[in-house]
């Protein structure tokens, strides 16, 4: 996990343009679990495993510091059909 830095003075992602755009394809760097955020599913399930392809559906912020993606991975989402 990486390391967040809390003091904006130090790093703040929104000073400049998301790094990602709506649509964009993306693919998963590791195994993405729960970690509760996700309803339906316990916290720990896999939601996506590494090298899964999804694309970017939401671009939001967190502590007015980071940009966060949601992704809807489509392998992921046919399997939970």
């Amino acid at each position: 996990m990486t390391n967040i830095v809390r003091d904006t003075h130090d790093a703040c992602e929104l000073t400049n343009p998301p790094y990602f755009s709506f649509g964009e394809k993306v693919k998963a760097k590791r195994v993405i679990r729960n970690d509760g955020t996700y309803a339906g599913k316990e916290v720990g399930d896999v939601l996506a495993k590494k090298g899964e392809i999804g694309y970017i559906v939401s671009i939001g912020t967190f502590l007015q510091q980071f940009y966060i993606y949601g992704v809807e991975f489509l392998t992921a989402a046919i399997a939970l059909e």
